[in-house]
């Protein structure tokens, strides 16, 4: 008997993947959104952010995070994303805690946002705090770049690369600067993982170096999830179960333990509290084990970050947990 379309790639809910739910560690990474104010509108972006979008950090929900920071040592790591987590409320005053505190601080660029009126200035301010720049460059061809970020981009962030390797950055053993790339959107059925990160890194290095004596420090790879604008591309173009379908069997239990969602906490511009960075963007809040919703402020409240006992789950965690892995520090496991 035939099956019908649906039938054929229908997926399996990703809880059922899991011989018991993913349980939270330690938590010892504060992962921000700082809003969705961005100078650009990427076709890839699973934020949806853009120039047109006004949503940031409040000055109360600033200080509470700034309360939590100076609060909880166990806090290794503060990441800042947006947007253009640069354009928005708190980046700075995010920054100057976490410094303080002894904190690792990640800011995740566009590296665009380097010439745009009121933000020349981010380059040498980054330098100068020794911040982590993880930066946006998906592929290392201008035709690719262009494609999903807007005609002009990469000739941009190159001259950003070479500016922040002026000053030290990707030189220097205090100044990291690395690399994302993100694959193109599927627009057929000829669904592919992300390349062996270890090899597409010698690639990188190799033409930034040959064509514009560039050098970085990684290069992290990033699977598109079906969540944000990639999603609606994907529902536009019917491949959205496809693609699922795709990630599904392409499941690897080895990247499990590896999770990012296991030791960090994500918190949006509006102070709630999620497992992860793609739940953020889905609504799917983070839950205590009475089933209660947790908020900036109920954390310090309680006392303690470490409140959540499993993670919250979704299909599109298969974008996870396919081939390699994927999480904002790149592929999980080696090929």
């Amino acid at each position: 008997m035939l099956q019908s379309s649906s039938e054929r790639l229908a997926v399996t809910n990703f809880r059922k993947k899991l011989s018991a739910p993913l349980t939270k560690n330690q938590i010892n990474v504060l992962q921000i959104n700082l809003g969705k104010r961005c100078n650009l509108a990427c076709s890839h972006c699973h934020v949806e952010a853009g120039p047109k979008r006004t949503e940031e950090l409040s000055p109360e929900i600033c200080e509470q995070l700034i309360e939590l920071i100076y609060k909880f040592p166990q806090i290794k790591i503060v990441d800042l994303t947006g947007g253009a987590p640069e354009m928005n409320y708190g980046f700075k005053p995010l920054v100057a805690a976490a410094k303080e505190t002894g904190k690792q601080v990640i800011v995740r660029s566009n590296l665009t946002i380097y010439f745009v009126e009121g933000f020349t200035d981010i380059p040498e301010y980054c330098a100068e705090h020794q911040l982590r720049i993880v930066a946006s460059l998906p592929c290392y061809l201008q035709d690719n770049v262009d494609k999903m970020r807007g005609k002009g981009v990469y000739d941009v962030s190159i001259q950003a690369l070479q500016w922040l390797n002026k000053l030290g950055y990707g030189r220097e053993p205090h100044l990291i600067l690395d690399l994302v790339y993100n694959p193109q959107i599927p627009s057929t059925e000829k669904f592919s993982l992300t390349p062996s990160q270890d090899k597409l890194e010698k690639d990188y290095k190799m033409f930034l170096q040959e064509h514009f004596e560039i050098c970085f420090n990684s290069l992290l790879t990033i699977t598109n999830l079906p969540i944000g604008r990639t999603k609606l591309h994907l529902e536009r173009q019917k491949l959205y179960s496809p693609y699922l379908h795709f990630l599904e069997s392409n499941f690897n239990l080895g990247t499990i333990a590896h999770l990012m969602c296991l030791n960090e906490l994500s918190i949006d511009y509006l102070g709630n509290v999620y497992d992860c960075d793609f739940n953020q963007m889905e609504n799917l809040r983070a839950k205590t084990p009475d089933g209660k919703t947790l908020t900036v402020a109920k954390l310090l409240a309680a006392g303690s970050l470490d409140l959540i006992a499993q993670v919250q789950t979704a299909n599109y965690c298969y974008g996870c947990t396919a081939g390699c892995g994927s999480s904002c520090g790149g592929a999980l496991v080696e090929k």
